[in-house]
């Protein structure tokens, strides 16, 4: 048991390792990941600016599109990594290794998840000097839970939609590109999830919805009178939400690692 947990922590540490330097060691790669988002959450700034908007809103803004990064990193990088890996041949040697696949997808998101929060946080560090936007100094114990339980969750319905995408093939590039700009919406981004009504109960299946409503009502002045639900109920269903996505998550590749070596077609690169 205890070589089986090594092995583990070491296949973690074994796919972290390269997202976190090879993702800082070439540094053109820091324009596409900083600057071409930044400037979309830059025109929705001004958009709000020149409506006449409250400086929160503008806040909002920069803060959903802080965010997004996370989202596109779970698409892109979590959902559709195992797809890739056996495109590459590289599924079959993950399948037979002594490990979890758990660990190498958890290894890929810690990975993602330390090179991603820096391009977000250089997201929020220019958008709020540009718009001057003062932030508040909310309950950090409340700020800290909100944040790590939306990433957490967000990156376990990114390990279940990964055996997933096993499963669809070729139709995951087309579901990642689908899902991306439609759960802009749906999770409210760049505006308080709040003003969707009831469609904000569906949309808080996607981590993405609570995290973004919670930070802003610690974040922000007016965070609160746009609040969709408090922090402490928020907290609570992103637990829930933690637990049910990694509990299904493990559960779905699991039953893709015995249908690999019963049938050993899972690996098999037949589109």
């Amino acid at each position: 048991m205890k070589k089986y947990i090594v092995r583990n922590l070491r296949a973690i540490w074994g796919r972290a390792y390269p997202r976190v330097i090879a993702a800082n060691r070439e540094y053109s790669w820091l324009v596409a990941d900083v600057v071409l988002p930044l400037l979309s959450v830059l025109s929705y700034g001004l958009l709000y600016k020149f409506l006449g908007a409250g400086i929160d809103f503008l806040g909002f803004a920069i803060l959903g599109g802080a965010m997004s990064a996370f989202w596109v990193n779970v698409l892109w990088s979590m959902a559709s990594q195992l797809y890739w890996e056996r495109m590459g041949g590289n599924l079959s040697l993950y399948i037979i290794a002594p490990i979890s696949l758990m660990s190498i997808l958890f290894g890929m998101s810690l990975g993602g998840m330390l090179s991603t929060a820096l391009r977000a946080s250089a997201t929020i560090f220019i958008g709020s000097i540009v718009f001057k936007i003062p932030f508040k100094t909310g309950n950090p114990i409340q700020l800290f839970l909100i944040f790590f339980l939306t990433l957490s969750s967000l990156y376990g319905l990114g390990m279940l939609l990964s055996s997933l995408y096993l499963i669809w093939g070729r139709e995951a590039w087309h579901l990642s590109e689908f899902l991306q700009e439609p759960v802009y919406l749906a999770t409210g981004m760049y505006f308080p999830i709040k003003f969707l009504g009831p469609v904000g109960f569906f949309s808080s299946l996607i981590p993405l919805t609570l995290g973004l409503d919670g930070l802003r009502q610690l974040l922000f002045k007016k965070g609160e009178i746009f609040g969709f639900l408090s922090v402490n109920v928020e907290i609570l269903i992103l637990v829930v939400l933690t637990i049910v996505y990694l509990f299904l998550a493990h559960f779905y590749l699991k039953k893709m690692e015995r249908l690999a070596r019963k049938e050993g077609k899972l690996t098999i690169r037949w589109e």
